[in-house]
């Protein structure tokens, strides 16, 4: 499928612009010759990855929260979007346990201002909304996780995704109904991803930055959970589906009206110690520790199926799980060693995907 074809001098909405995986994704789009006009928070440090990509320049950015159900009305149909991508949240397992309340505003009404505002819009439109592979009831178990299995959320962070997958249902079937889209003209859709890195992630309390803010100053990597399996991708990886789900739901607004995972190869199973191992390894040096002490409860082991993709969409990882290691690494270094372009960087990993 040509992405471009689909996406150039299109209108695409993108919630959570000023994020790590959304200004991947404002890069990405630019570069096809969309009109992107994003629905952010301010990035909290000039060295987020948003302010090294000149982002101002790739999108038309809106600095507001996505709890302003009135604002996100307005920006919505003022811009009169042919997609949004609602990746804005609050992604951390960890900040959830500390600010849980804030953490199911975000991800649960934020979700549905978003979905609400898309009943105003007198026009076709396309909406896929970005939850997480943490939104199933996990039992722990050698168990890839299917579409169709029980929803659930240990934590507040996955507990509050669990809960907005259900509303994203409820407001396909009260109001978008694939059996009504001739009425309505609205297809949306729920992606479910593994946990990404990527170069220019500098989130606290995430394996990757804590691992290159380690190597870069030679500490040595301390992790919480050494033995913890999770489906590690590139950020491209999800990206790739997102774009790819959305532009077949253009062509079958009805059919692909529904939730689909993307993840790694499901044989591909690494430890956060696998992955320390991988990165100092490609860094070309450092150390690790023993790992520190395990914090509020984590899941152990999550594996995702990601069968369903493959068969629908045609879409499957195009790095192994040690190659998405490697680059990630890579782009840290050579940022960070050499003085690269972040923007440039990203452009020429995008170019390495298989579309």
């Amino acid at each position: 499928m040509n992405l471009e074809s689909i996406y150039k001098d299109r209108k695409v909405f993108i919630t959570g612009h000023t994020g790590f995986k959304g200004s991947w994704l404002t890069t990405w789009l630019h570069q096809m010759g969309a009109q992107v006009k994003g629905y952010a928070l301010a990035p909290e440090n000039e060295s987020d990855l948003y302010h090294l990509i000149r982002g101002d320049e790739l999108c038309t950015s809106v600095i507001a929260d996505i709890r302003d159900r009135e604002r996100v009305k307005k920006e919505v149909l003022d811009f009169r979007p042919d997609f949004i991508f609602h990746l804005a949240a609050q992604p951390l397992v960890k900040l959830s346990y500390e600010q849980p309340v804030d953490t199911f505003e975000v991800n649960v009404t934020g979700t549905a201002n978003v979905l609400d505002a898309i009943r105003f819009l007198d026009k076709p439109c396309t909406a896929l909304m970005v939850t997480t592979d943490k939104v199933y009831k996990n039992l722990e178990k050698e168990y890839p996780y299917k579409e169709d299995d029980q929803l659930g959320g240990y934590d507040p962070y996955s507990a509050s995704k669990a809960c907005a997958e259900l509303v994203i249902d409820s407001y396909r079937n009260s109001f978008f109904h694939p059996a009504k889209y001739a009425e309505h003209k609205k297809s949306i859709s729920s992606a479910r991803a593994g946990n990404v890195i990527g170069g220019g992630d500098w989130a606290r309390d995430r394996i990757v930055p804590d691992i290159i803010r380690a190597l870069s100053a030679e500490q040595a990597v301390t992790v919480r959970n050494p033995q913890s399996i999770r489906p590690w991708e590139h950020v491209l990886e999800p990206l790739h589906g997102y774009l790819t789900l959305a532009a077949h739901q253009v062509q079958d607004p009805v059919k692909y009206a529904d939730a689909y995972n993307f993840g790694p190869r499901m044989e591909e199973k690494f430890t956060v110690q696998d992955l320390v191992d991988r990165a100092i390894a490609a860094w070309g040096g450092g150390a690790h520790q023993g790992g520190a002490q395990p914090g509020a409860h984590e899941a152990g082991l999550l594996l995702l199926d990601i069968t369903k993709a493959g068969k629908e969409l045609d879409w499957r990882p195009t790095f192994t799980t040690p190659e998405a290691i490697e680059l990630t690494v890579n782009w840290y270094r050579r940022h960070l060693k050499e003085g690269a372009d972040a923007r440039s960087l990203i452009l020429s990993d995008i170019n390495k995907i298989t579309v």
